[in-house]
This record gives structure tokens, C-alpha cells and sequence, in this order.
């Protein structure tokens, strides 16, 4: 994709309405039209990337910044019990907006949102092996 039919893309030239909080050269943060919670926000690069596998090193860093700039922000502002950050990448990864976005959802303790899976432990032996494929030389 090239950004030409890009929701986030059109929010970025202006062709699109978004309540933005913060911008800078690389990135941009916006509050979510779909928000789950007070204060939801979305941290996008400016430039288009569909997801994670796609985005350049420079973009990824300016993202992660623009993350913990709005985190320090939310937290000061709306003083919430926590956060949860959440990026999806491709379809099956639950991805619904086919450019690059890392959500800010601002928490309380309590609040109707649930985790989406339950985790078990996993053997040591079946971790020793994933490791051993992973591992970077």
C-alpha cells in the first residue's frame, strides 16, 4: 500500500478529521475515534508502513519516543491505575488499520477490559528449543 488509501495517511495531510495531541516531524499521536477508554490514543509514523516488518529503524524509534512521551502525558494528566499498550501487525495478528500504530490505553483497576488470552507455562525443554532457532548470532 501506498498510503493513498490510508485512513491514518489522510489523517497526516489533513484530509481527514483527528483529534491530535502531538505531532512532531517523524510522527504523529491522535485520540482514538474507537476509544475504549478515556484518553485512548494512537501513535503513528507520518510516513506509511503497514505494520512492524514494514516500517523503517528511524520511524520505529521516532514511534517508540512519541510512546513514551504520551504515556508520561497521560499519566500526568488523567492519572490513570495503569496503561496497556497494544500493536497489531497483518490480519491475524488482530490488525484493522493497515498502517503501522501502537494504541495507548489509559487504565483502571477494575475497568471492563479483559486480557485477551490466558497463558500456561510452557516446559523448559520446548523454551530451550524456540530459543535455540531464535537466537541471534
Amino acid at each position: 500500500m501506498t498510503g493513498r488509501e490510508c485512513v491514518f495517511c489522510d489523517i497526516v495531510r489533513g484530509r481527514q478529521p483527528a483529534a491530535i495531541v502531538f505531532e512532531d516531524e517523524l510522527t504523529m499521536a491522535f485520540l482514538d475515534i474507537t476509544a475504549v477508554t478515556e484518553g485512548h490514543t494512537l501513535v503513528i509514523p507520518k510516513r506509511h508502513a503497514d505494520d512492524l516488518w514494514e516500517i523503517s529503524e528511524e520511524d520505529a524509534t521516532a514511534v517508540t519516543r512519541t510512546v513514551h512521551r504520551m504515556a508520561r502525558r497521560l499519566r500526568e494528566v488523567l492519572d490513570p491505575d495503569g496503561l496497556t499498550l497494544f500493536q497489531a501487525n497483518r490480519a491475524a495478528g488482530w490488525q484493522d488499520v493497515f498502517h503501522l500504530h501502537v494504541h495507548l490505553v489509559p487504565r483502571t483497576a477494575g475497568d471492563h477490559l479483559h486480557r485477551p488470552w490466558s497463558a500456561e507455562p510452557v516446559s523448559l525443554a520446548t523454551l530451550a528449543a524456540t530459543c535455540s532457532r531464535l537466537r541471534v548470532v
